[in-house]
């Protein structure tokens, strides 16, 4: 997120192979269109990504269509580096993954080539998480999360969370109006379902009852991990998989799903890209639900092909923004609003900051 990290606004792409000699009827369709092995770079958004999509994406791809996939970490937001890699046609790399605020502003440029499949492909993939020119493989959640050894009464609400004589305790939020106008409109009572378009007046007014109870306004996805760790704050909006890090090395903190918003990262290839077809094979590749299955894993993020559960521990789906349970508490963000707004409200936002 930056984890989600969403994952735009909100939150690259993998190292990719190519194609190989078919010997064999056994081997998958998507598998038979490259004959000569081919070496792809993917970009991903690095960290604890790097390993988990090795596991699940990159090792497996190789070994069955004798691809090599080299991996390299992606900028935070690579959407400028994305259009000058087209426009100069040097292809420093064949796939990518975006946000979907990322995929739609390149999209819309004409920048992304066609990924040669559809839902009817892939029936168990959420229908948010595919496009003509991306394919999403992983769901990321912007809930809260608390630390069970400070709060007497455990929070279930955002209305719980901004009510300071109920649930007294040091808070944080994001320094930024992504999330937190939406979770000052759900605590006052908006609907999940009813969030957009803002209301931006009424989250601000909301805000204001809580500003001067914010012990620390975050910047940064590890900063929120690191905080819940030491205990600097009892209770902190932010990232799923920031917070499950800190719960799997064993700080006494509990995340809360209801009233979460959830955004998908994936895969897209740069227009005009000479390694487009291997590329498509990858991507393909990475819709399968076994694959899928994997990176959860390493990375607490949810798969969108929702088959993945059947391979998944129980004990491990509880942790994750799609399994059945955590992802009907929650919502999609509207990327569209933000695309239209961003600007505008962060701008009022950084001014209420200061005043």
């Amino acid at each position: 997120m930056t984890m989600k990290s969403p994952k735009l606004t909100r939150r690259g792409l993998i190292g990719a192979a190519g194609g190989l000699t078919v010997t064999t009827l056994a081997a998958p369709a998507y598998m038979r269109q490259a004959f000569a092995a081919t070496q792809i770079t993917v970009a991903d958004p690095g960290g604890p990504f790097g390993p988990a999509f090795r596991k699940a994406f990159y090792d497996p791809f190789e070994k069955e269509t004798g691809n090599k996939v080299v991996n390299v970490a992606r900028e935070a937001e690579p959407t400028a580096q994305f259009k000058a890699m087209v426009d100069t046609k040097s292809y420093i790399w064949d796939v990518c993954t975006l946000t979907l605020s990322a995929r739609d502003i390149l999209a819309k440029q004409g920048l992304l080539e066609p990924i040669g499949f559809t839902i009817a492909d892939t029936p168990d993939l959420m229908p948010e998480a595919i496009s003509q020119h991306w394919l999403g493989t992983d769901v990321y959640s912007t809930v809260f999360a608390y630390r069970t050894d400070r709060m007497k009464e455990a929070p279930k609400t955002w209305a719980d969370f901004f009510n300071v004589e109920k649930f007294p305790g040091r808070r944080s939020l994001r320094k930024n109006p992504i999330d937190t106008l939406e979770q000052a409109l759900l605590a006052d009572g908006v609907p999940l379902d009813k969030l957009y378009p803002l209301d931006v007046d009424r989250a601000f007014k909301k805000l204001n009852s809580i500003k001067q109870h914010i012990a620390v306004w975050w910047t940064g996805g590890a900063q929120t991990t690191q905080m819940l760790q030491s205990g600097e704050v009892d209770m902190i909006s932010g990232w799923n998989a920031r917070f499950q890090s800190a719960i799997d090395g064993g700080t006494p903190a509990k995340i809360v799903w209801n009233q979460g918003l959830y955004s998908i990262e994936g895969w897209s290839i740069p227009k005009g890209c000479p390694k487009a077809d291997v590329a498509r094979a990858f991507i393909k590749f990475c819709s399968d639900p076994a694959r899928q299955a994997l990176f959860t894993e390493g990375l607490a993020y949810g798969p969108t092909n929702l088959s993945a559960y059947k391979t998944i521990a129980e004990k491990r789906a509880v942790d994750l923004p799609t399994s059945p349970v955590n992802l009907k508490q929650m919502a999609i963000a509207d990327e569209n609003w933000w695309a239209a707004n961003r600007s505008a409200v962060t701008e009022k936002f950084n001014s209420w900051i200061l005043s």
